[in-house]
């Protein structure tokens, strides 16, 4: 039976829950995100004619629009219901063009949470599909297609074929490059830093440290020597009142921040999550640049905190959004109901939820009040000073709810928590002095959520251009995030003790790495190339530049073809001189002489990466060995023993089944080589070290694993299998879900063939934002 109103919104799950708040008047349906988009043509945007472009339905949108359109032929008003961003609108647009609705008459309703008031309130005042926004989404698109289509064909031809240039993500990698380049370049320095522990009674300790860090060993020696027999007196005790402030609601860029910080979370992990909280109508909408809440939340936080920690704890704050381009209108993100501190649902989203609960409940708390205690010492024998800090909360205040994380946190030198009970003029009793060598260190490299602070500091992207961009740039293998391990050093340890200085050594290990982003030999060659061929294009202050014109349009005050018009120009002729000019890029370095073979080795780039070459050719002599990069090492930093070392592969670990073993380093990584057979060795283990033995179980395992794989072999090509996430059918190169409730080793052929003709056309689900080329 027809119903009067039809609304669709982007995703089934979505659809799922607002249907329920609409009665039966209306049916709610979902177009799985982008309907049309550019083909992949160089002929999709008619340059010629004020780059007009010309869209095409997605080839697994025509069932979606065939629906689509017979539902909004038998009703009486159509509701276009996409999500509130640009995106959104444009999506809206799509629809209504595809439709055949007419694109000034529209209903277009936004709703920045989806709770029955939200969804009811926003039917009860629809307002027109804003072209503005349609038109800043559209240069875009049109832009980042212009970029994309103009700069890869030039990496094909003087890099290598198969690449991609975007307009953000190339300036990512750029980011990424340039902290590896100054990492590489960074010299350690070593200092001592100086701390004296004192006794004091009930068995309590002082700790002091001196005010500057000395850089000479000798000097360390020096002021220890004019420490013995001294006396230490307390010369200064200053107590200070102090504030400490809540963080502003979340957007999407500090959630995504503070989720990698406090839940370990990738960026397209908490944009994945929080979308389905949102639609299952826990929090507002997700993708946002604002720190605005509104009065119904600032009144509802209010409530929550005075019943749950007391009226002291309250204090009601408006936070407003530092970056110009912040839609006020729009909220930060927040839950939907302030009652509400925890959900049910997956545990990641439970997770997820509370922080965000907490971050926004804290926001409109009191501050924290501490004091903040700094005692001097004083040496009979020496005017250098001690130094000790200590602090106390006086009232937790926000600080009872939630406290922001910071980026790479060390511990807080000079700080001792709370200081014991002291006085002015005290004489303190000395247990030791220690002088501990530390290394000065290099700045971090950048995580993916660090990254994308560092993108929005610079007014590179908007909230649904990160997740996007730092998926792509890892997908192009342009970079690759990685856990690496660190080295060990030695550090020199001087310690005064009674009359006596003593020397020691100890061993630490620094460098290591956790879900880092680190550029690849590919990644610096092509950032290397399009930074001298297109500098304007990687400009940092050009790229935001950009990002400002594209918020001009979405306001109506610039013309978004005419915006496009001005970058064409000089883009395109640059695009000439390149493709006719530039030298076909080539990278290889002379690391020096092989010890056994005498050869030369080189660092080279090739069609397949990098590599180090052992020997030259020469007409008529013996051919050149390779040996491919190891995964933690780079052209530009390998080392002529590094390279020495990759050599030691092939191994020969002995025999099995009368076949030859063989431990390697491939494309794909480690593997062991049985015969014809191949056999990855895992994770975390190295081929320069494994085993005969450990082989032998290495590819006993994979042989288990290959037979529990297999269920049911119901025809030559037709397979029952079990996979990482259950049993599946493998059939006519698709791989098909069991329904619910089937048993996987009664499937019969003609349950196959059923469940292949319902599949097979299904839509995947709604498409990642902005997962487009050149984002």
């Amino acid at each position: 039976m027809a119903k009067k109103n039809l609304m669709i919104v982007e995703s089934p799950a979505k659809a799922k829950t607002i249907e329920k708040y609409l009665g039966s008047d209306f049916v709610v349906k979902a177009s799985y995100g982008h309907v049309r988009d550019l083909p992949k043509a160089d002929d999709a945007i008619d340059i010629e004619h004020g780059f007009e472009p010309k869209y095409i339905v997605l080839p697994d949108k025509k069932d979606v629009i065939k629906e689509l359109k017979q539902l909004a032929k038998e009703a009486e008003t159509v509701w276009l219901a996409t999500d509130e961003d640009r995106e959104g609108e444009a999506i809206s647009w799509h629809l209504a063009e595809v439709l055949g609705l007419d694109t000034k008459l529209a209903k277009r309703v936004v709703f920045n949470e989806i709770t029955k008031k939200a969804v009811v309130d926003a039917v009860a005042n629809p307002r027109l599909i804003n072209l503005d926004l349609v038109n800043a989404q559209q240069a875009r698109r049109v832009l980042d297609r212009l970029v994309g289509f103009k700069l890869s064909p030039i990496l094909w031809s003087k890099v290598r074929t198969g690449l991609s240039a975007g307009r953000v993500q190339s300036v990512a990698v750029r980011l990424i490059v340039e902290r590896e380049r100054e990492i590489q370049a960074f010299n350690s320095e070593s200092t001592f830093k100086v701390v004296a522990e004192f006794g004091l009674a009930a068995g309590q300790r002082l700790l002091a440290e001196t005010r500057g860090k000395y850089v000479a060993e000798e000097k360390v020696r020096k002021f220890l020597e004019s420490c013995v027999g001294a006396t230490f007196t307390i010369t200064g005790l200053e107590t200070k009142p102090g504030k400490r402030s809540p963080a502003a609601p979340f957007t999407t860029s500090t959630l995504q921040q503070e989720a990698s910080r406090k839940l370990g979370f990738g960026v397209s992990q908490t944009m994945r999550v929080a979308q389905s909280l949102y639609e299952a109508g826990h929090i507002t909408y997700m993708r946002t640049d604002s720190v605005n809440l509104s009065g119904f939340a600032i009144a509802a936080a209010e409530e929550v905190i005075k019943r749950k920690y007391g009226p002291e704890y309250h204090k009601a704050r408006q936070y407003k959004s530092k970056n110009s381009s912040a839609q006020e209108a729009h909220e930060a993100i927040r839950p939907s109901k302030m009652t509400a501190s925890e959900i049910s649902g997956e545990r990641n989203e439970q997770r997820l939820y509370d922080l965000i609960w907490k971050r926004t409940v804290a926001s409109q708390m009191a501050d924290a009040v501490t004091e903040r205690t700094t005692v001097t010492v004083g040496i009979s024998t020496n005017p250098e000073e001690l130094v000790a800090t200590g602090e106390v909360i006086k009232f937790d205040g926000f600080l009872k709810v939630y406290m922001e994380s910071q980026d790479d946190e060390e511990e807080e030198e000079g700080g001792s928590g709370v200081l014991p009970p002291i006085n002015k003029g005290q004489v303190l009793n000395l247990t030791e002095i220690v002088a501990r060598e530390r290394f000065t260190k290099h700045l971090p490299r950048y995580a993916e959520a660090s990254l994308v602070k560092k993108l929005e500091e610079l007014g590179i992207g908007r909230p649904s251009t990160f997740a996007p961009t730092i998926s792509t740039i890892q997908k192009r293998e342009y970079v690759t995030k990685e856990n690496r391990e660190g080295f060990e050093r030695t550090f020199r340890v001087i310690k005064l003790q009674g009359a006596e200085i003593k020397s020691t050594e100890g061993k630490e290990v620094f460098g290591a790495e956790k879900a880092k982003l680190f550029p690849s030999d590919l990644g610096m060659l092509v950032t290397d190339f399009l930074t001298e061929n297109f500098p304007k294009v990687l400009d940092y202050s050009f790229t935001a530049k950009v990002e400002e014109e594209f918020d001009e349009i979405a306001l109506g005050t610039k013309t978004w073809n005419n915006m496009i018009s001005s970058f064409y120009g000089d883009f395109s002729e640059t695009v000439k001189d390149t493709k006719d000019n530039a030298a076909r890029v080539g990278k290889e370095r002379v690391l020096g002489v092989h010890p056994k073979s005498g050869m030369a080795l080189i660092a080279k780039f090739g069609r397949y990466g990098p590599f180090v070459q052992m020997g030259e050719t020469v007409e008529g002599g013996a051919k050149p060995t390779y040996a491919s990069l190891r995964k933690d090492q780079l052209l530009d930093t390998i080392t002529l023993d590094e390279a020495v070392e990759l050599f030691k592969l092939p191994r020969d670990l002995g025999e099995l089944e009368g076949l030859k073993v063989k431990a390697n380093i491939g494309r794909f990584g480690p593997y062991i080589q049985l015969g014809k057979e191949f056999f990855s060795i895992p994770k975390g283990e190295d081929p320069y070290e494994i085993t005969l033995e450990r082989a032998a179980q290495v590819i006993d395992d994979k042989r288990n694993a290959e037979k529990n794989k297999l269920i049911k072999e119901i025809a030559p090509e037709i397979q029952v299998l079990n996979g990482r996430f259950g049993p599946y059918i493998k059939m006519k190169g698709a791989n098909l879900k069991i329904p619910k409730g089937i048993e996987p080793a009664s499937i019969t052929l003609e349950d196959c063939e059923k469940y292949f003709e319902v599949q097979k056309d299904k839509p995947k689900g709604r498409a990642p934002r902005g997962a487009k080329k050149g984002k």
